[in-house]
């Protein structure tokens, strides 16, 4: 298994709920608590998934007294980006091509 880091975070990525987690991250910093609220499933496992992430570099974690918020780190979501963007440009460059090619076939005048 690569240890890079696009495929580090594609393997995070690969996980619905560690998504959930980032979209609840995009709203603000909050707890492990607060993040495992809407999951039937325990602390422990929440945990897990939020290694998974902070291991990736997605999140992080800090310590403020007792209170351990997470936070989303938008960078690697970045790269993922940056990394689909030339698919997506490969993508738009043969629809054009098919676009126009389409054209050359359409009859000049109205049909009936």
């Amino acid at each position: 298994m690569s240890s890079d880091r696009l495929s580090q975070t594609l393997t995070a990525l690969a996980d619905p709920t560690r998504r959930a987690i980032l979209a609840r991250l995009s709203l603000g910093e909050t707890t492990v608590t607060e993040l495992a609220e809407p999951f039937a499933m325990s602390l422990p496992a929440v945990s897990k998934h939020l290694k998974v992430l902070e291991k990736a570099g997605l999140i992080s974690r800090g310590r403020e007294a007792q209170w351990r918020p997470c936070k989303l780190e938008p960078e690697p979501l970045k790269e993922v980006d940056a990394w689909i963007g030339e698919y997506r440009k490969m993508w738009e460059a043969r629809f054009d091509r098919l676009d126009a090619y389409l054209k050359t076939l359409k009859p000049d005048g109205p049909t009936n």
